[in-house]
């Protein structure tokens, strides 16, 4: 784990936006510079999320673009944040994971989720005859990791996947998965970059009901925030409105692809759009060097979070790739 200065870890959540006017193609090559500047930059992770039926987000084969970046960097952990379960029969993704770890072996991280990353419709698309909405995930685990690590009463074998070491960390925006990570000692995500309202009880949960296991001795916990650094605090809160966009259609039910930036979103929405977007945006940080340092310092002592996980959803490849080096100068002290 690369920390200089300041202790707590920085890691990446790419969402492989496709932005307007642009193609999944464009948006792998975005993700392949974003992954090798931030492990250039000190940065330990880099995770990719499953999502579907979703035109501004490219990384729906989420295993398979998660090859493409390993492949395409040298040190830093790559892995899934995450790989919603239900979708998947766990012997599939225990064949998958198998193979990357065994492709690149020490960096690969598996996370995973259990809802459908879309909507219902396509949920039923995904999951065909199993008619399951994640009531069963604590089932799926055991699988899962049975087939990593056999107990000899399996005649199943995940073939790579057996005996390999791959980190399992639970992710949540609710109490779930906060106490099934803390009940199995497994590291805990949380979705705080979009789902914040419940992010302090959940880190209550996970916290006062971990039980040390063979994986982790003492809880772990990372959440997600959204972080926009710029130059200026003005800069930055320019091109926040392009996440700002995005959160909006996604309450208006009309997600779509990530736009330019605005001069006034005022004039895009109502007051009380405004008010549902800002809750759930609590947990996104703009501004310039001091001003992000300062508000992300504030974040990890209000939630006490072992790691945070950084997504940067603007408009403008350059823009992304400056807001994490300017990022990564004031957190590391560089």
């Amino acid at each position: 784990m690369t920390v200089r200065n300041n202790q707590i870890p920085l890691s990446v959540l790419d969402l492989a936006p496709i932005v307007e006017g642009s193609n999944a193609q464009t948006s792998f090559k975005n993700s392949v510079e974003l992954a090798r500047h931030v492990e250039s930059l000190g940065f330990t992770r880099y995770w990719l999320a499953e999502h579907h039926n979703m035109r501004g987000i490219a990384s729906s084969a989420t295993s398979v673009v998660i090859g493409h970046i390993a492949g395409a960097t040298k040190s830093i952990r790559v892995g899934s944040g995450g790989i919603m379960l239900p979708n998947h029969a766990p012997l599939v993704i225990a064949e998958q994971f198998g193979t990357l770890e065994s492709l690149y072996p020490g960096r690969i991280d598996l996370g995973l989720g259990r809802a459908p990353g879309s909507d219902q419709l396509t949920a039923a698309a995904l999951r065909r005859e199993r008619k399951t909405g994640g009531e069963d995930f604590p089932n799926q685990l055991a699988e899962l990791r049975s087939y990593f690590h056999p107990d000899g009463t399996t005649r199943v074998k995940a073939v790579p996947g057996e005996g390999l070491d791959v980190p399992i960390w639970l992710l949540g925006s609710s109490g779930f998965s906060a106490k099934l990570s803390a009940e199995q000692g497994l590291p805990f995500a949380f979705a705080s970059h979009f789902s914040p309202d419940y992010t302090l009880p959940a880190l209550q949960i996970y916290r006062s009901s971990f039980k040390p296991s063979e994986d982790l001795e003492k809880p772990y916990a990372m959440i997600g925030v959204n972080v926009i650094a710029a130059d200026s605090d003005e800069e930055a809160e320019y091109l926040a409105t392009s996440i700002q966009q995005q959160f909006l259609n996604l309450i208006r039910g009309n997600p779509g692809q990530l736009k330019p930036p605005v001069e006034d979103m005022d004039s895009l929405w109502s007051e009380y759009e405004k008010h549902v977007v800002a809750q759930q945006l609590i947990y996104t940080v703009t501004g310039n060097a001091e001003t992000v340092k300062k508000k992300l310092e504030a974040i990890v002592e209000e939630t006490q979070a072992d790691e945070l996980i950084v997504n940067t959803h603007v408009y403008d490849q350059q823009a992304r790739l400056k807001s994490y080096q300017i990022l990564a100068d004031a957190w590391f002290g560089q």
